[in-house]
């Protein structure tokens, strides 16, 4: 066989599914369904709705309510396919596993890498988010901020942001205390952040004016879909419960409850939040709006005690997402490592705690740098095309699968296959390019690196053998 042929067979080569699902992982099933749901719920409300709302009003109007809904259908047909193949295939890697048994190794690090971005990125930009309502309750409450040299990355008015570099690494001690103890500390958060959300629409809901979605669509369905785009970062966190496949005690009956029902209950919960929102305050008063939510009560509702409540709950949301979208990012790299496609020493796992500990502290640190010095703008838009690339490719995964294993046992099936999952891919390539042209250009760059490691370290290190290995 030549070194082209050879090449070949080592980037094509995938990864059986019972290989995927080996019994020796170390890492211990503690998790039912109640948890792998807030883990999902968790990872995904909040800096989207708290924070990037902000950003995303200006660029649809009052249309943001069907924003909403566009980024949640296309959410919901990729949720789909995570489902069924969450059930399928419960191993830790979430979308890269399932590539690696479908697509073979190259697709499956060019997932993986993806979310390499998804996780980390948006770890960041979420704690990016929390800085900006802590300084919003502090502001509330005693009428000071934290100074702008401290609390702002460069570029934005400041040199380093000090309190999203400290929910990083407060979020990276819970979690290297164990996988239950974490689910129960952020079972608690979940609670008070959706209980936060409803107070805020009940409270918005009293200075609710019909002229203020009027016109609906000022600007237009390029608004709207633009719109789209940016708040899909507020989808991305449903994916996480299926990076706890081998984690979970149920996995093939509860990780496709999980991932189907939380998703629900989040884009019924936005749409209410945004359309409480847009009818409280005009759309243009968003333009530059850090804590949206919190400046619609503090502008538009009588009392002082609602903002304080709402930037309270701001903060124990986006510490929450933190502290799940972190775990998220761990488990990718296990799985990734366990593999021999990064280093070995993140697969190296706590004999106490049974995590991947030089694997969380080595990524909290590397998150605490980037949420330091990144602004929340540039973070956001770059989780989401992550997210959307890797969201397609689990749906033509789910295709595959379909065709090569069509006897093995699927707890959950998407419905109407193969439509669906290939309308799953649509929507992801369309809202893709309804991202800006910085954002693509960031996209490429980070995907060229992708591909120098991979055939730098990457291919010759990788533990699946081919023919020609043996």
């Amino acid at each position: 066989m030549s070194n082209q042929q050879r090449v070949g067979a080592r980037v094509l080569r995938r990864k059986p599914i019972d290989q995927l699902t080996h019994p020796g992982s170390e890492l211990k099933r503690s998790l039912g369904v109640g948890h792998l749901t807030m883990i999902s719920i968790g990872a995904t409300l909040g800096t989207g709705i708290f924070v990037v709302l902000g950003q995303a009003v200006p660029l649809a109007g009052p249309a943001i309510v069907v924003s909403f809904v566009l980024a949640g259908i296309t959410a919901l047909f990729s949720a789909l396919s995570y489902a069924e193949l969450a059930g399928l295939i419960p191993a830790s890697g979430s979308s890269y596993s399932y590539t690696y048994a479908t697509l073979g190794e190259i697709v499956a690090w060019v997932c993986g890498w993806c979310l390499v971005l998804e996780y980390g990125v948006s770890v960041a930009a979420v704690a990016v988010g929390w800085g900006q309502y802590v300084n919003e309750l502090l502001h509330l409450v005693t009428g000071l901020r934290i100074p702008d040299v401290l609390s702002q990355p460069p570029g934005a008015g400041g040199i380093v942001n000090i309190p999203a570099v400290l929910v990083v690494v407060i979020s990276m001690l819970v979690l290297l205390g164990g996988a239950k103890g974490s689910a129960r500390t952020n079972t608690i958060l979940v609670w008070v952040k959706v209980g936060a959300l409803l107070m805020f629409c009940a409270v918005a809901f009293t200075a609710f004016r019909a002229g203020n979605l009027e016109p609906l669509f000022p600007l237009g369905l390029a608004g709207m879909s633009a719109g789209a785009a940016t708040l899909f970062f507020s989808y991305i966190g449903f994916d996480a419960a299926s990076t706890a496949g081998e984690e979970a005690k149920n996995p093939q009956r509860d990780l496709p409850r999980a991932i189907i029902l939380s998703l629900v209950v989040i884009t019924a919960l936005y749409c209410a939040v945004a359309l409480a929102a847009v009818g409280a305050m005009p759309w243009q008063s968003f333009e530059g709006t850090e804590a949206a939510l919190s400046r619609v009560l503090t502008d538009n509702v009588s009392g002082s005690i609602w903002p304080i409540l709402l930037s309270i709950g701001a903060v124990v949301a986006t510490t929450s997402v933190v502290l799940t979208v972190l775990y998220g990012q761990t488990r990718i790299l296990y799985a990734m490592s366990r593999d021999g496609l990064v280093p070995s020493i993140f697969a190296k796992l706590s004999p106490r705690t049974g995590v991947p500990f030089t694997n969380t502290v080595l990524v909290g640190l590397f998150i605490a740098v980037l949420a330091a010095l990144v602004p929340l703008g540039s973070l956001a838009d770059a989780t989401s095309i992550g997210t959307l690339f890797a969201f397609g490719l689990v749906n033509i995964a789910v295709i595959i699968l379909r065709r090569t294993e069509p006897d093995r046992r699927r707890s959950f099936r998407v419905p109407f296959s193969p439509v669906t999952p290939l309308l799953g891919l649509a929507f992801c390539i369309y809202m893709m390019f309804s991202l800006g042209l910085d954002t693509w250009i960031a996209f490429i760059g980070w995907m060229v690196l992708g591909f120098v490691i991979y055939f730098g370290y990457s291919v010759r290190k990788a533990r699946l053998a081919v023919p020609s290995d043996q």
